[in-house]
C-alpha cells in the first residue's frame, strides 16, 4: 500500500494542548500541536513552529488514563518503550485524546494492511514455497 505524500502529511487536528513538564514541579505549559495522519508535532510557540518534537504514532503504544474533571480532560500518552507523556485540554471543545487516539488506530490499520500485502507478494513471489506447504497438508 503507497501512500501519497499528501495523505501522510495530512492535518487532522490543530491548536492548543497542554503538557506536563518533566522537572520537580511539573508544571502545565501551553504548547502548539499539530496531529496529522503520521505524527503529533508538538511546538512551544505558535509563532516559532521550526522547534518542535515530532511524536511518531508508530512510537505510541497507547492513549490512557483520560480524566475528566470540570475544566480539563486529563489523559497520558505511553509510547513503546514505556514512557508516559501526560496532557490536558479544555473538556468543552478540544477533544485531543479522543482524535489521537482514532488517528493511531487508523495508522495501526493502515500498517496491518500494508504488512499483510506485503507478506501476500512475498508468498506470491516464491511459488516453491506454496507447493512445499501444500504437500505438507493432510
Amino acid at each position: 500500500m503507497k501512500m501519497s505524500a499528501a495523505e501522510i502529511s495530512q492535518v487532522l487536528k490543530e491548536g492548543e494542548l497542554e503538557k506536563r513538564s518533566d522537572n520537580l514541579l511539573q508544571f502545565w505549559k501551553r504548547k502548539t500541536c499539530v496531529l496529522t495522519t503520521d505524527s503529533l508535532n508538538i511546538y512551544a510557540d505558535t509563532q516559532k513552529r521550526n522547534r518542535g518534537k515530532e511524536l511518531k504514532l508508530q512510537s505510541i503504544k497507547k492513549v490512557d488514563c483520560v480524566e475528566r474533571t470540570g475544566k480539563f480532560v486529563y489523559f497520558t500518552i505511553v509510547t513503546t518503550d514505556n514512557k508516559e507523556i501526560d496532557f490536558r485540554c479544555s473538556g468543552e471543545e478540544n477533544c485531543w485524546n479522543a482524535v489521537i487516539t482514532m488517528a493511531l488506530i487508523d495508522y495501526q490499520n493502515r500498517k496491518a494492511i500494508q504488512d499483510f500485502k506485503t507478506r501476500q507478494d512475498n508468498e506470491s513471489a516464491s511459488p516453491g514455497q506454496q507447493e512445499r506447504r501444500m504437500a505438507r497438508a493432510p
